[in-house]
Protein backbone atom coordinates (compact mmCIF):
# COMPACT_ATOMS: atom_id res chain seq x y z
CA UNK A 1 0.00 0.00 0.00
CA UNK A 2 2.88 2.00 0.80
CA UNK A 3 4.24 1.65 -2.42
CA UNK A 4 1.14 2.00 -4.19
CA UNK A 5 1.09 5.82 -2.23
CA UNK A 6 4.64 6.59 -3.92
CA UNK A 7 3.77 5.61 -7.27
CA UNK A 8 0.59 7.70 -7.36
CA UNK A 9 2.54 10.56 -5.85
CA UNK A 10 5.12 10.49 -8.40
CA UNK A 11 3.30 10.15 -11.40
CA UNK A 12 0.93 13.69 -9.54
CA UNK A 13 4.63 15.08 -9.28
CA UNK A 14 5.37 14.03 -13.11
CA UNK A 15 2.05 15.79 -14.12
CA UNK A 16 2.61 19.33 -12.32
CA UNK A 17 6.56 18.98 -13.69
CA UNK A 18 5.16 18.69 -16.97
CA UNK A 19 2.70 21.26 -16.67
CA UNK A 20 5.21 24.09 -16.01
CA UNK A 21 7.70 22.49 -18.38
CA UNK A 22 5.39 24.11 -21.59
CA UNK A 23 5.89 27.38 -20.11
CA UNK A 24 9.53 27.23 -19.06
CA UNK A 25 11.55 29.41 -20.99
CA UNK A 26 13.09 26.73 -23.38
CA UNK A 27 9.52 26.07 -24.83
CA UNK A 28 8.80 29.47 -25.20
CA UNK A 29 8.68 30.80 -29.18
CA UNK A 30 8.64 34.20 -30.51
CA UNK A 31 6.34 35.22 -33.02
CA UNK A 32 5.97 38.42 -35.00
CA UNK A 33 8.87 39.93 -34.57
CA UNK A 34 10.26 40.61 -38.05
CA UNK A 35 8.08 43.11 -39.72
CA UNK A 36 6.46 43.96 -36.82
CA UNK A 37 9.42 46.40 -34.70
CA UNK A 38 9.41 50.04 -34.96
CA UNK A 39 13.67 49.23 -34.78
CA UNK A 40 13.17 47.24 -37.57
CA UNK A 41 16.36 45.20 -36.70
CA UNK A 42 17.84 43.17 -39.65
CA UNK A 43 19.05 39.57 -39.54
CA UNK A 44 21.57 39.46 -37.48
CA UNK A 45 20.54 42.11 -34.54
CA UNK A 46 16.97 40.29 -34.10
CA UNK A 47 19.35 36.71 -33.62
CA UNK A 48 21.23 38.81 -31.06
CA UNK A 49 17.83 39.87 -29.51
CA UNK A 50 16.45 36.58 -29.62
CA UNK A 51 19.15 35.32 -27.98
CA UNK A 52 19.92 37.95 -24.87
CA UNK A 53 16.18 37.22 -24.30
CA UNK A 54 17.06 33.38 -23.78
CA UNK A 55 14.88 32.27 -26.90
CA UNK A 56 15.51 28.78 -28.54
CA UNK A 57 13.31 28.95 -30.89
CA UNK A 58 11.20 31.69 -33.27
CA UNK A 59 9.01 31.77 -35.92
CA UNK A 60 9.55 33.84 -39.23
CA UNK A 61 7.17 36.14 -40.23
CA UNK A 62 7.40 38.39 -42.91
CA UNK A 63 7.02 40.67 -46.14
CA UNK A 64 8.31 40.56 -49.30
CA UNK A 65 11.15 42.98 -47.98
CA UNK A 66 12.36 40.51 -45.64
CA UNK A 67 13.05 37.77 -48.66
CA UNK A 68 16.52 39.01 -49.63
CA UNK A 69 17.61 38.42 -45.96
CA UNK A 70 15.76 35.21 -45.42
CA UNK A 71 18.86 33.06 -46.24
CA UNK A 72 21.53 35.35 -44.41
CA UNK A 73 18.68 34.67 -40.95
CA UNK A 74 18.11 31.03 -41.85
CA UNK A 75 22.48 30.69 -41.53
CA UNK A 76 22.90 33.13 -38.60
CA UNK A 77 20.20 31.50 -36.26
CA UNK A 78 21.90 28.13 -36.98
CA UNK A 79 24.85 29.58 -36.01
CA UNK A 80 23.33 31.03 -32.77
CA UNK A 81 21.77 27.88 -32.13
CA UNK A 82 18.03 29.47 -32.50
CA UNK A 83 15.59 26.98 -34.39
CA UNK A 84 13.57 28.68 -36.83
CA UNK A 85 10.98 26.24 -36.37
CA UNK A 86 8.28 27.84 -38.04
CA UNK A 87 7.57 29.86 -41.11
CA UNK A 88 4.89 31.69 -42.23
CA UNK A 89 2.96 31.56 -45.48
CA UNK A 90 0.21 33.94 -46.44
CA UNK A 91 -2.59 32.42 -48.62
CA UNK A 92 -3.44 35.86 -51.31
CA UNK A 93 -6.60 35.02 -52.94
CA UNK A 94 -5.63 37.26 -55.49
CA UNK A 95 -2.51 35.81 -56.37
CA UNK A 96 -2.49 31.92 -54.67
CA UNK A 97 -4.71 29.17 -55.89
CA UNK A 98 -4.80 25.61 -55.94
CA UNK A 99 -2.23 24.51 -58.25
CA UNK A 100 -0.23 28.45 -58.26
CA UNK A 101 1.62 29.96 -55.55
CA UNK A 102 2.78 33.41 -55.36
CA UNK A 103 6.46 34.15 -56.42
CA UNK A 104 6.66 35.50 -52.92
CA UNK A 105 5.79 32.42 -51.21
CA UNK A 106 7.92 30.26 -54.07
CA UNK A 107 10.88 32.29 -53.23
CA UNK A 108 10.70 31.63 -49.53
CA UNK A 109 9.82 28.00 -49.94
CA UNK A 110 13.07 27.46 -52.16
CA UNK A 111 15.18 29.46 -49.93
CA UNK A 112 13.85 26.84 -47.45
CA UNK A 113 14.54 24.01 -49.18
CA UNK A 114 18.32 25.23 -50.27
CA UNK A 115 19.06 25.65 -46.54
CA UNK A 116 17.53 21.96 -45.88
CA UNK A 117 15.86 23.76 -43.10
CA UNK A 118 12.98 21.24 -41.54
CA UNK A 119 10.23 23.31 -40.31
CA UNK A 120 6.81 23.85 -40.07
CA UNK A 121 5.00 26.01 -42.12
CA UNK A 122 2.25 28.58 -40.73
CA UNK A 123 -0.41 28.62 -43.78
CA UNK A 124 -3.06 31.43 -43.13
CA UNK A 125 -5.85 32.41 -45.62
CA UNK A 126 -7.32 35.89 -46.60
CA UNK A 127 -10.92 35.79 -46.42
CA UNK A 128 -11.19 36.78 -49.91
CA UNK A 129 -10.35 32.81 -50.52
CA UNK A 130 -13.94 31.43 -49.51
CA UNK A 131 -16.04 34.70 -50.76
CA UNK A 132 -19.56 33.50 -52.23
CA UNK A 133 -18.90 29.81 -51.15
CA UNK A 134 -21.33 27.64 -49.14
CA UNK A 135 -19.85 25.91 -45.95
CA UNK A 136 -19.24 22.75 -47.62
CA UNK A 137 -18.00 24.25 -50.87
CA UNK A 138 -15.04 26.03 -48.39
CA UNK A 139 -14.28 23.06 -46.69
CA UNK A 140 -13.83 21.11 -49.71
CA UNK A 141 -11.77 24.31 -51.67
CA UNK A 142 -9.74 24.39 -48.64
CA UNK A 143 -8.56 20.81 -48.73
CA UNK A 144 -7.96 20.97 -51.94
CA UNK A 145 -5.29 23.72 -51.37
CA UNK A 146 -4.06 21.50 -48.57
CA UNK A 147 -3.56 18.73 -50.68
CA UNK A 148 -2.07 20.60 -53.22
CA UNK A 149 0.41 22.67 -50.87
CA UNK A 150 1.27 19.05 -48.97
CA UNK A 151 2.70 18.11 -52.37
CA UNK A 152 4.82 21.10 -53.12
CA UNK A 153 6.37 21.01 -49.59
CA UNK A 154 6.66 17.48 -49.00
CA UNK A 155 9.93 16.73 -51.21
CA UNK A 156 11.44 18.95 -48.50
CA UNK A 157 10.20 17.03 -45.30
CA UNK A 158 8.47 20.12 -43.68
CA UNK A 159 5.21 20.26 -42.13
CA UNK A 160 2.00 22.63 -42.20
CA UNK A 161 0.15 23.84 -39.40
CA UNK A 162 -3.42 26.33 -40.10
CA UNK A 163 -3.01 29.61 -38.79
CA UNK A 164 -6.50 30.98 -37.25
CA UNK A 165 -6.06 34.80 -38.71
CA UNK A 166 -10.00 36.01 -38.11
CA UNK A 167 -12.73 34.97 -40.53
CA UNK A 168 -14.37 31.71 -41.29
CA UNK A 169 -11.18 30.00 -41.98
CA UNK A 170 -10.29 31.29 -38.34
CA UNK A 171 -12.79 29.53 -36.93
CA UNK A 172 -10.84 25.75 -35.41
CA UNK A 173 -14.02 24.24 -35.90
CA UNK A 174 -13.30 24.76 -39.71
CA UNK A 175 -9.74 24.02 -39.47
CA UNK A 176 -10.21 20.87 -38.26
CA UNK A 177 -13.09 19.99 -41.01
CA UNK A 178 -10.61 21.07 -43.75
CA UNK A 179 -7.84 18.67 -42.11
CA UNK A 180 -10.27 15.73 -41.92
CA UNK A 181 -11.78 16.15 -45.75
CA UNK A 182 -7.98 16.56 -47.02
CA UNK A 183 -7.23 12.84 -45.86
CA UNK A 184 -3.85 13.97 -44.75
CA UNK A 185 -2.09 12.98 -41.84
CA UNK A 186 0.30 15.15 -39.70
CA UNK A 187 -1.80 18.62 -40.54
CA UNK A 188 -1.43 20.75 -37.15
CA UNK A 189 -2.98 23.90 -35.78
CA UNK A 190 -1.84 26.85 -34.24
CA UNK A 191 -4.12 29.08 -32.32
CA UNK A 192 -3.48 32.55 -31.80
CA UNK A 193 -4.89 34.04 -28.56
CA UNK A 194 -4.81 37.39 -30.61
CA UNK A 195 -7.48 36.16 -33.34
CA UNK A 196 -9.42 34.69 -30.89
CA UNK A 197 -11.17 37.24 -28.30
CA UNK A 198 -14.61 36.41 -29.95
CA UNK A 199 -14.00 33.13 -28.85
CA UNK A 200 -13.12 33.56 -25.46
CA UNK A 201 -16.40 31.98 -23.70
CA UNK A 202 -15.89 28.82 -25.54
CA UNK A 203 -12.24 28.66 -24.93
CA UNK A 204 -12.65 25.54 -22.88
CA UNK A 205 -14.76 23.56 -25.30
CA UNK A 206 -12.37 24.23 -28.65
CA UNK A 207 -9.11 24.02 -26.90
CA UNK A 208 -10.51 20.09 -26.45
CA UNK A 209 -11.40 20.02 -30.14
CA UNK A 210 -8.14 21.03 -31.40
CA UNK A 211 -5.78 19.52 -28.91
CA UNK A 212 -5.42 16.61 -31.11
CA UNK A 213 -4.05 18.59 -33.89
CA UNK A 214 -2.68 22.04 -31.91
CA UNK A 215 1.38 22.34 -32.37
CA UNK A 216 1.45 25.87 -30.74
CA UNK A 217 -0.70 28.68 -29.07
CA UNK A 218 0.09 32.11 -29.20
CA UNK A 219 -0.59 34.08 -25.99
CA UNK A 220 -1.90 37.77 -25.49
CA UNK A 221 -3.73 39.55 -23.03
CA UNK A 222 -7.55 38.87 -23.80
CA UNK A 223 -10.53 40.76 -22.68
CA UNK A 224 -14.01 41.74 -24.63
CA UNK A 225 -14.11 45.12 -24.03
CA UNK A 226 -10.61 45.71 -25.40
CA UNK A 227 -8.98 45.33 -28.93
CA UNK A 228 -5.92 43.11 -30.42
CA UNK A 229 -2.75 43.27 -29.16
CA UNK A 230 -2.85 43.12 -25.57
CA UNK A 231 0.16 42.63 -23.08
CA UNK A 232 0.16 39.17 -21.12
CA UNK A 233 -1.55 40.08 -17.90
CA UNK A 234 -3.38 42.96 -18.89
CA UNK A 235 -6.86 41.45 -19.39
CA UNK A 236 -9.50 39.72 -17.95
CA UNK A 237 -9.94 36.15 -19.05
CA UNK A 238 -5.92 35.24 -20.18
CA UNK A 239 -5.27 34.33 -16.48
CA UNK A 240 -8.20 31.48 -16.38
CA UNK A 241 -7.51 30.48 -20.38
CA UNK A 242 -3.62 29.38 -19.58
CA UNK A 243 -4.54 27.40 -16.75
CA UNK A 244 -6.77 25.66 -18.65
CA UNK A 245 -3.86 25.28 -21.44
CA UNK A 246 -1.50 23.96 -18.02
CA UNK A 247 -4.09 21.53 -17.07
CA UNK A 248 -5.43 20.64 -20.68
CA UNK A 249 -2.38 18.16 -21.18
CA UNK A 250 -1.14 20.04 -24.69
CA UNK A 251 2.30 19.45 -25.47
CA UNK A 252 3.40 21.89 -28.16
CA UNK A 253 4.87 25.14 -27.92
CA UNK A 254 3.87 28.44 -26.02
CA UNK A 255 4.50 31.67 -28.81
CA UNK A 256 5.33 34.91 -26.75
CA UNK A 257 3.88 37.99 -29.27
CA UNK A 258 5.52 41.04 -30.63
CA UNK A 259 3.26 42.33 -33.03
CA UNK A 260 3.47 46.12 -32.17
CA UNK A 261 4.63 48.12 -35.00
CA UNK A 262 5.03 51.32 -32.88
CA UNK A 263 6.96 50.01 -30.45
CA UNK A 264 10.97 48.31 -29.87
CA UNK A 265 9.94 44.62 -30.45
CA UNK A 266 12.43 43.74 -27.79
CA UNK A 267 10.48 45.80 -25.50
CA UNK A 268 7.34 44.11 -26.35
CA UNK A 269 8.83 40.66 -25.60
CA UNK A 270 10.36 41.45 -22.28
CA UNK A 271 7.00 42.75 -21.21
CA UNK A 272 5.12 39.47 -22.33
CA UNK A 273 7.42 37.68 -20.70
CA UNK A 274 7.16 39.43 -17.51
CA UNK A 275 3.19 39.30 -17.50
CA UNK A 276 3.59 35.47 -17.91
CA UNK A 277 5.74 35.04 -15.24
CA UNK A 278 3.26 37.00 -13.19
CA UNK A 279 0.44 35.06 -14.19
CA UNK A 280 2.28 31.60 -13.67
CA UNK A 281 3.34 32.87 -10.30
Amino acid sequence: MKYMLYIILFLMSGVHTFAQDIFAQNNLTAWCIVPFDKVKRGPEERVMMLEKLGFKQYVYDWRSEHIPTFDQEIKLAKQHNIVMEGVWLWVNSNVDKTGQLSADNLKVIDIVAKNNLKTTFWVGFDNGFFDGLSHHEKVAKGAAFLTYLHSVLAPLKCKMALYNHGGWFGEPENEIEIIKKSGLKGIGIVYSFHHGHHQINRFHSMLKNMLPYLVAINLDGMDLNKGQILPIGTGKSEKEMIHLIRESGFKGRIGILGHRDDQDVEMILQENLAGLKGILK
